[in-house]
């Protein structure tokens, strides 16, 4: 992953709540977890057929949360690669990251 083309902001705690309560409010549904890394995968799609989805990496260290928030508009075009169509800001992208501070922020 490449963090620094990524939205990115933090949020600090305490949360009044734990992370998979979070994630449900904020509507994402968990993907899996980077062992390494300790990053949460989530997504959110935004129609039904999964695509365009919203796509979050998301670390818990201690007292903050984290985010590495950006928009994929479409499946990868080939099997076995990663590469896609996604928007890593712009209205888009950062109206969604403040829907999720107003929701989360303690």
């Amino acid at each position: 992953m490449i963090e620094n083309k990524l939205m990115k902001f933090i949020i600090k705690g305490p949360l009044k709540e734990n992370l998979s309560v979070l994630t449900r409010k904020i509507g994402y549904h968990f993907r899996g977890e980077d062992l390494e890394t300790k990053e949460i995968n989530l997504i959110r799609p935004i129609e039904r057929s999964g695509y365009p989805r919203f796509h979050l990496f998301l670390q818990n260290k201690k007292e903050e949360l984290v985010f590495n928030l950006h928009l994929d508009q479409k499946k990868p075009t080939y099997k076995g690669v990663i590469a896609h169509a996604g928007e890593y800001d712009g209205k888009v992208v950062e109206t969604e990251a403040e829907r999720i501070k107003q929701i989360i922020s303690p």
